[in-house]
């Protein structure tokens, strides 16, 4: 999944960011009240972790606006503040969650797993597709449920394409999962879809490539190996 940490404190943000890009998700982190509104509104995360007291401004201030906006996407809070008045209005201002530090890093993770999977209307922590499947909690792949190994990259890249299973993504949106807000060359994205390619050959799931669209994963029917 492709997350968004808001949080001004370097140690804080550190761990955080170890923490979940270490089950499987690709973490963009600023620091201020500005880079996030930046951040959000030119890109889609699949969540993000608020911390409310930023250098720059509000945090509370920032999910009111992007939920006036129309922005849906789950919200985290995470603050030092123990006042309940805050608790209450973040949660009335649309968070939801509400993480008060100092926490636990596997709380912390199982938090997102959960919103993750409320937002996505799933019972369970697996995206499916065929015999293809992706585990967000263990950051594993299996075909036919045996571990399928793939390097951090191919895993979020499956991920993405599980996500929108049998839906057209857009490039663009593959490229910000796998690489976040880093520099890539045009033709990053076609080497991993094509070494991802090679891995699920004979599974009875392909990838399609739509030009000038993006990107289908779906049910092949030629036959399994």
């Amino acid at each position: 999944m492709r997350l968004l940490l808001i949080e001004d404190d370097r140690l804080i943000a550190q761990s955080v960011y170890a923490a979940l890009t270490a089950i499987g998700n690709t973490v963009d982190v600023v620091a201020t009240y500005a880079a996030a509104s930046n951040a959000l509104a030119r890109d889609h995360f699949d969540l993000w972790l608020l911390d409310l007291g930023l250098p720059d401004g509000c945090g509370l201030d920032l999910l009111a606006a992007r939920r006036s906006a129309g922005e849906t996407t789950p919200v985290l809070i995470l603050t030092s503040r123990d006042d309940i008045d805050d608790r209450v209005r973040g949660l009335d201002l649309g968070a939801d969650d509400y993480l008060a530090k100092p926490f636990s890093l596997a709380e912390l993770e199982a938090r997102v797993r959960a919103l993750l999977r409320r937002s996505q209307q799933r019972l369970d922590n697996r995206l499916s597709l065929g015999v293809i499947s992706v585990d967000s909690v263990h950051g594993t792949a299996s075909v036919n449920d045996e571990l399928l190994e793939l390097p951090r990259r191919e895993l979020r890249l499956l991920e993405g394409l599980l996500l929108y299973a049998e839906r057209t993504v857009p490039r663009e949106t593959l490229e910000r999962r796998l690489f976040g807000f880093d520099e890539v060359g045009p033709n990053a994205l076609e080497v991993y879809i094509s070494r991802l390619r090679k891995r699920l050959a004979g599974s009875g799931v392909a990838i399609r490539t739509l030009r000038g669209l993006g990107y289908r994963i779906e049910r092949d029917s030629s036959p399994m190996n």
